[in-house]
């Protein structure tokens, strides 16, 4: 018998295929344990022997092992080779789908922004999550739990599944479904024991991924609290960059396209004064809805924080209420309108939100922190959830910080004791004095011969010239009660004590009514304007901002920059703040002023000053600078400017020892310098230079104070007598530095000349005691 080739095997084989497969099955049967007997085929594959079965585990583990990296891959493998296995149209789990068992991965990842997601009570899928339990469904039309909502969505008709969940603990992590079996009306018990087999390898992938996820999350969440934490407790003054600070630091961690935070008002109770824009027709009658404690949700600012492309921060003061980011019933809103344009001007969508509330200690909602998109795409999930819990409590949690703030003031700042009920009344049943003769009208105003209790009720007067108090109907206790903490804010220093205070806020009466500059403002800023001129310099040290910083003193720790301007705002809040010293008036008065603590606006003011020269009218002029609420910011903030150096501007007998205050109080600081830092004061705040202050005043007018009382007087002519002052006294000024000059040449003359009358003696003697020598040494 000749040799048979290879080729002749394979061509018999291939033409005889089911003698080949009972060939195969008998050679390969796995031995029985107890003997050489060949056991019989047990395998719970159909038509394959116990070799062959365990040859699928173990691929199925290669592949496993090689898709680790990626669970989605990992499935699509896993159900390609089950959906052959059981003879099913296709197979189906997380969120990877499969048309046919030789698809492409590629072309059966449902990306996120075709993904569906739908209850755990809905559809067979949801019923075998929420019962935990594998089900086998002949005919889906005849199961109550059967939603045709997939089957709408794709097109395609599902008659009978198979359905199994993976679990973890007592967590669903995923169901798998195979999905109309081809040669037969439905899948059998050995379908079923076959898919459990192979999906108990599957499970092992998904459980190790599941906890590695479940490892970053809590390792995001560390992150967050330890990063929040090292933020939060650097400021501790204002909630808005309290949280700026700990959001932006953690904004790696949150793992979102964009999240927002809106801050709320904080007040609970109306007042007289919030009804004033109402009454004047500015705002219309709140009808929105309120918090759980009665609040009205009215946004005062909201921060908007983009992480997708290129970083960027938003800042929306006072937004509007349809603002993207406010829009009322935001998951309804989506649902309804898809989102399908752009919400902003780069095209960016809204896919999916998180939104929740800022707490604090008093179980009041302070804000909302609101996360859109997820990066990977996926819907937020309860992990998400809690993370986003875990910082919005911290940041409720971290307000006790503005608390330990407000005692610090009391303890360790200056203290200030309420208005006692017998000096209340008292200034209540006085008479205030009469404004004309305590020249309170006028520019030349000295507060000298006046005792400082007599100046709380001075400034009574001026909010009553300005008819605020009856066209507001302040009560006169509130304010009373006020001007008299303000006076005791202010310390016993030399020259920024409550004096200084009066006098700022007077020359803000004298410039709205006597310079005339009221026309430009409402009452209601009059009213403001008033009040920040009066508070600008409440709780001042007597030192500038460079002592305090190189005294590291508790202000320089809370403020990193403009620090006694920080302070003053933030002490003025703090006052205003006390339920005892109720009138949130001053919280839009602290808006107003708030740009008049710093002077950076003269070129911007003297340009308005040209333009309203050439006006005709006087009318013309009040529309250019009304109709444009910057022009009144920079007129207001050179006002505050021309107030707080109008001391300069005083009558010579006033202004020479008003300026000899300012010294003192510069020379003190100059001592502390020189003692407790152990550093050479400059020479403004050196004692030891003190003949120099005239001269150091002529160049103060020069180079700071001409400019403003100059544009003024251009601006108003009735402001000119501020001018005239100070150019009066930059004459006197002038004159004792000439002097003082004068002095110090004759005396540098005299020194010259004492010194050439020493050379000369020197000289003498030298000459002498030469001759003397020579006669000695001649004899």
């Amino acid at each position: 018998m000749g040799e048979i080739s290879q080729e002749t095997v394979e061509k018999y084989l291939e033409a005889n295929p089911q003698f080949a497969k009972e060939y195969f099955n008998r050679k390969l049967q796995v031995e029985a344990p107890s003997g050489g007997a060949q056991a019989p085929a047990s395998a719970s594959f159909p038509g394959r022997t116990l070799a062959e079965e365990a040859a699928l585990y173990l691929e199925l583990l290669e592949v496993l092992l090689e898709e680790a990296g990626s669970v989605e891959l990992a499935a699509h493998r896993a159900l390609q080779r089950l959906a052959q296995l059981l003879q099913a149209d296709r197979c189906s789990g997380l969120q990877a789908a499969r048309r046919h068992p030789t698809s492409k991965f590629e072309d059966n990842l449902v990306v996120p922004d075709r993904e569906a997601v739908f209850p755990l009570d809905v559809g067979i899928v949801g019923w075998v999550a929420h019962t935990k339990k594998t089900f086998n469904v002949p005919d889906v039309k005849k199961n109550s739990h059967f939603s045709d909502f997939m089957d709408k969505q794709t097109g395609y008709v599902t008659r009978n599944l198979l359905a199994t969940p993976i679990v973890m603990g007592k967590e669903v992590l995923a169901v798998f479904m195979a999905v109309n079996k081809v040669d037969a009306s439905e899948f059998s018990k050995q379908d079923e024991e076959v898919f459990s087999k192979y999906l108990s390898f599957v499970s092992i992938i998904l459980k190790l991924h599941h906890t590695n996820y479940l490892y970053n999350i809590e390792s995001r969440r560390s992150q967050i609290l330890m990063w929040s934490a090292n933020k939060v407790f650097e400021e501790l003054t204002d909630v808005e960059r309290q949280f700026h600070k700990a959001l932006y630091t953690v904004r790696t961690y949150l793992n979102c396209e964009r999240y927002s935070i809106g801050l709320l008002d904080m007040t609970k109770e109306k007042e007289f004064y919030d009804e004033w824009p109402v009454k004047l027709g500015e705002v219309e009658p709140y009808k929105g809805p309120k918090t759980p404690d009665g609040r009205e949700v009215i946004f005062y600012k909201i921060i908007d924080y983009i992480l997708h492309g290129k970083e960027e921060i938003k800042v929306i003061p006072t937004p509007p209420t349809d603002h993207w980011t406010l829009v009322s019933g935001l998951p309804t809103y989506v649902a309804e309108n898809g989102f399908k344009g752009p919400v902003d001007e780069t095209g960016w969508v809204i896919k999916n939100v998180l939104s929740l509330p800022i707490v604090n200690k008093k179980e009041d909602i302070v804000g909302v922190a609101t996360f859109y998109n997820r990066k990977d795409g996926k819907p937020f999930d309860e992990y998400d959830e809690h993370i986003a819990e875990t910082l919005t409590q911290f940041l409720g949690w971290s307000l006790l910080n503005t608390d330990t703030y407000e005692k610090m003031n009391n303890e360790e700042f200056n203290v200030i004791e309420d208005c006692e009920e017998k000096q209340l009344v008292t200034i209540l049943k006085e008479d205030l004095p009469d404004p004309r003769t305590a020249d309170l009208y006028e520019f030349r105003f000295s507060d000298l011969p006046i005792t400082e209790h007599e100046l709380i009720k001075c400034g009574l007067r001026l909010f009553f010239e300005i008819n605020v108090v009856e066209k507001f109907k302040v009560p006169v206790e509130v304010l009373t009660r006020w001007m008299y903490t303000v006076r005791k804010g202010y310390r016993a220093v030399t020259y920024h004590n409550w004096r200084h205070g009066f006098n700022v806020g007077q020359t803000m009466f004298t410039l709205l009514m006597t310079g005339r500059l009221k026309k430009y403002y409402t009452d209601l800023e009059a009213f403001a304007m008033l009040a920040a001129a009066f508070c600008h310099d409440i709780d001042h040290r007597g030192t500038n901002n460079l002592y305090q910083m190189k005294s590291t003193s508790p202000l320089a720790r809370l403020h990193g920059s403009s620090i006694l301007e920080r302070h003053h705002l933030e002490y003025s809040k703090t006052l205003l703040q006390d339920e005892v010293h109720t009138l949130n008036l001053w919280s839009y008065m602290l808006k107003l002023s708030h740009s008049c603590l710093f002077f950076r606006k003269r070129t911007m003011f003297q340009k308005i000053v040209d333009a309203c020269e050439k006006m005709e009218t006087e009318e013309e002029a009040i529309k250019y600078v009304t109709i444009d609420p910057t022009k009144k910011e920079i007129i207001m903030a050179m006002m505050m400017t021309a107030c707080d150096l109008s001391a300069i501007t005083k009558p010579w007998e006033v202004q020479s020892q008003v300026a000899l205050l300012v010294a003192n109080e510069f020379w003190e600081q100059g001592d502390l310098e020189r003692t407790v830092l152990q550093q050479q004061p400059i020479p403004m705040m050196d004692r030891n230079k003190k003949d120099e202050l005239p001269k150091l005043q002529v160049g103060f007018i020069d180079f700071v104070c001409t400019f403003v009382y100059k544009e003024f007087s251009r601006f108003h002519k009735e402001i000119t007598p501020m001018l005239n002052g100070l150019q009066n006294n930059r004459v006197e000024w002038k004159s004792l530095a000439d002097e003082y000059d004068e002095k110090m040449k004759l005396e540098v003359q005299q020194s010259f000349i004492s010194h050439d009358k020493s050379i000369k003696s020197k000289c003498k003697q030298e000459i002498c005691f030469t001759a003397h020598r020579l006669r000695i040494i001649r004899s």
